[in-house]
């Protein structure tokens, strides 16, 4: 690794000319800027923290850190997994949080083109009334659009819709060398050289820093129906994931959770889930242009699941009814979180019919350690979330443990073909990881890429191959 060279004096007069009122060093930087969600990955705080407000000022920035080796960490909202926004080499951090605009909706060619820090809980109030939707749906709502677009999130919706990266049309980037680059556009297909937008996707801030983004619409479908069903087992409603996928329903999205993760978020929320009764539950949801054109499809979802050993499937038809389903299905990170001192989390994505395989691993992972495991995830695209909780076991003790739980997890993922992260990214915390699953000539490649957009590294150093 690079030595970067350390803020001085003159380094912040010149930001603080550049960027007026919204540089901050010591006692100034919030305590916020030094992790991201996951504490366990560590505190790392930066020398200093400069607010952008626009593409120029980002070019400036990294131009003049490029110049002085300065490394520079981009950060969103701070809501990661995996310390992808943590300046563990020091230096900047430089934040999008105040470039908040959504610059336009295009109705016609069914488009937005938004600034990075735009959350993604605040985008749909802008779309309020054309009929479009934006379908990417991360469970974290307080996520920046860019932040999800630089780890290519999915979310509860990916098995119809897919992922952000199916979204993306554009991107203005700015380069390491301050060199700022417009990707992509409103045209639908290109066939035009090689795809680097498609390299900025999911990159994590390590080859550009992303200035502004445009997205796909699509229309939004007019109603939608969930349904809870329970199952007596894990074994019996995960195998049951497949064969909902295959009869037809063209489900929006079918997540599975166990009756313990769901307590956890009773608890948390301090609501009741509408059924507490069984073992583990799958719930499916499904789009469409009516409730009397979903009918098929809940009639085939109904018919199979309880032909295969469902108890029961509860429909939830009502705002209520789905409120009260999915507000705890989107609290369960934090409810596991809150349940623990601390936790790491493993995001493994594996081929859909590994999903029983690999939870079934889990358990036994589970009990060969004895540190207590929490799962739930996305069972429709086989993006797993596996969380390790350290519960009251000692400092030594839970890093022996939870370093023999992921080893564990991640060889279990590589057997069955499946990939180290599906939604959440690298960051720092799983590069090893990484390197381990793709190998030696992938790693190899991929560096050199970063070389080829980063010659003096001083983008997001210390993140997934750098």
């Amino acid at each position: 690794m690079s030595e970067f060279q350390k803020l001085t004096r003159a380094d912040l007069d010149y930001f603080s000319r550049l960027l007026p009122g919204r540089v901050f060093t010591g006692e100034a930087i919030s305590t916020d800027y030094d992790h991201d969600e996951m504490t366990e990955y560590g505190h790392y705080m930066p020398e200093a923290v400069l607010q952008a407000l626009s593409a120029e000022d980002v070019s400036q920035v990294l131009r003049y850190c490029n110049e002085r080796h300065i490394a520079v960490t981009p950060r969103g909202a701070g809501t990661g997994l995996c310390g992808g926004c943590v300046a563990i080499h020091g230096g900047v951090v430089l934040s999008t949080e105040k470039m908040k605009k959504v610059l336009e909706v295009d109705t016609r060619n069914m488009t937005a083109t938004v600034e990075p820090g735009v959350l993604l809980m605040e985008f749909p109030k802008y779309l309020e009334g054309t009929g479009l939707f934006y379908p990417p749906d991360p469970g974290e709502k307080t996520a920046t659009m860019g932040g999800n677009a630089m780890t290519n999130a999915g979310g509860m919706r990916a098995v119809r819709y897919g992922v952000t990266r199916d979204y993306i049309l554009g991107m203005q980037v700015v380069l390491a060398d301050g060199s700022i680059i417009e990707l992509g556009g409103k045209n639908v297909k290109t066939s035009s050289g090689y795809s680097l937008i498609d390299l900025m996707i999911g990159s994590e801030g390590t080859l550009g820093f992303l200035t502004r983004l445009m997205v796909k619409l699509v229309p939004e479908p007019k109603v939608n129906l969930s349904l809870l069903i329970p199952f007596d087992d894990l074994d019996a409603c995960i195998s049951a994931v497949p064969q909902v996928l295959a009869c037809g329903c063209d489900p929006t999205a079918v997540e599975f959770m166990e009756r313990e993760v769901i307590t956890c978020a009773e608890e948390y929320l301090g609501k009741q889930f509408p059924d507490t009764s069984a073992d583990a539950y799958l719930l499916v949801r499904l789009d469409g242009a009516s409730t009397e054109a979903l009918q098929p499809a809940v009639s085939a979802v109904t018919d199979l699941v309880l032909s295969i050993g469902a108890r029961d499937v509860l429909l939830a038809d009502t705002d209520e009814r789905k409120e009260s389903i999915w507000t705890a299905r989107g609290a369960f990170l934090e409810a596991i979180k809150g349940s623990t001192p601390t936790m790491d989390e493993c995001d493994v994505v594996v081929p859909r019919d590994s999903i029983p395989a690999f939870v079934h691993r889990s358990v036994e992972i589970s009990r060969e350690t004895g540190v207590r495991i929490r799962s739930f995830g996305h069972a429709g695209d086989g993006n797993l979330h596996i969380y390790a909780c350290r519960d009251d076991m000692d400092e030594e003790t839970w890093k022996k443990a939870v370093a023999e739980v992921m080893r564990k997890l991640y060889e279990a993922a590589a057997e069955m073909h499946g990939a180290v992260s599906g939604e959440h990214g690298i960051g720092h915390a799983k590069k090893a990881f990484l390197a381990e699953s793709v190998g030696p000539r992938q790693m190899e490649l991929m560096r050199a890429i970063k070389a080829a957009f980063d010659p003096n590294g001083i983008l997001n150093p210390g993140k997934v191959v750098s």
